[in-house]
Parts: structure tokens; sequence; C-alpha cells
């Protein structure tokens, strides 16, 4: 049996957070706000990678739209 991993401090935060009776409104805009924080980060390093990389919106439009096409060859 593995032992349980300590909870990360964002989780015991969040405890704390959910101790409290919050409407069902305030909960989803918590979990909106939360989403859209993480959406923020994901953003940024995106951004920071096509910098980086020399990338376009273009390319990235582009590799959206390829397709793989990889034979079955069983």
């Amino acid at each position: 049996m593995q032992a349980a991993k300590p909870m990360s401090n964002v989780q015991l935060e969040l405890l704390k957070l959910y101790a409290n009776d919050v409407p069902d409104e305030q909960l989803l805009e918590i979990k909106l706000l939360l989403g859209h924080y993480f959406a923020d980060k994901a953003t940024a390093l995106m951004d920071e990678f096509m910098a980086e990389k020399g990338l376009t919106e273009k390319d990235m439009i582009k590799w959206a739209n390829e397709h793989d096409r990889h034979e079955d060859r069983s």
C-alpha cells in the first residue's frame, strides 16, 4: 500500500477556503477565477515559447490544422 502524498500548499489553502460555506454562485465565481488564473499562466508560457522559437500566430494556426497521416501498416 502506498503512503498518501502530503497536500500541496494550494490544496491546503483551498481546504481553508472551502471550510467556509459559500453559496453555489460564489463557488462558481471562485472556480472561474481559478480557471482564468491558470489559463493566463498557460497563455504567458505559450507566448514566451513562441517568442523564444520565433513562431508566429500563422505557425500556430498551421500546426492546429495539421492532421496525423500515418498509415496503418498492421
